[in-house]
């Protein structure tokens, strides 16, 4: 199974929140998630490090013509935001399904997407 990974994903594997570890899957993620990742604006360099050694070992989606057509109809249909017509649409035209924590997203119609579960907070 294909699996990809939304911008909330990323930062909850790499900030270790997640309650459960990935399981073997191939994994995608999408060329809008990138720039989120790396444009927040207090992003410190070890961050910035992090992010790009995980970017550099998974697979990127750039925008092909199908997923901005796709992108295009998701945010008719479900006044989407772009960031997340992008990310459902990358995953619609892969045929993956999306790890997220978006309510946005888990809520699409024909879109395979889990919520991820996370790791109690300790205040």
């Amino acid at each position: 199974m294909r699996t990809l990974l939304d911008t909330n994903a990323v930062l909850y594997l790499l900030g270790g929140r997640l309650a459960e570890p990935l399981e073997a899957d191939e994994y995608f993620v999408s060329v809008i998630s990138e720039i989120e990742l790396l444009s927040y604006p207090s992003l410190d360099e070890e961050a910035e490090r992090q992010i790009r050694a995980f970017l550099w070992r998974i697979a990127l989606v750039d925008l092909t013509a199908p997923i901005r057509n796709a992108a295009i109809q998701l945010r008719r249909q479900h006044t989407l935001k772009v960031p997340d017509a992008i990310v459902a649409a990358s995953a619609l035209v892969l045929d993956a399904q999306v790890f997220t924590n978006d309510q946005h997203l888990l809520q699409i119609p024909g879109l395979r997407s889990r919520c991820l579960r996370l790791k109690e907070s300790r205040s």
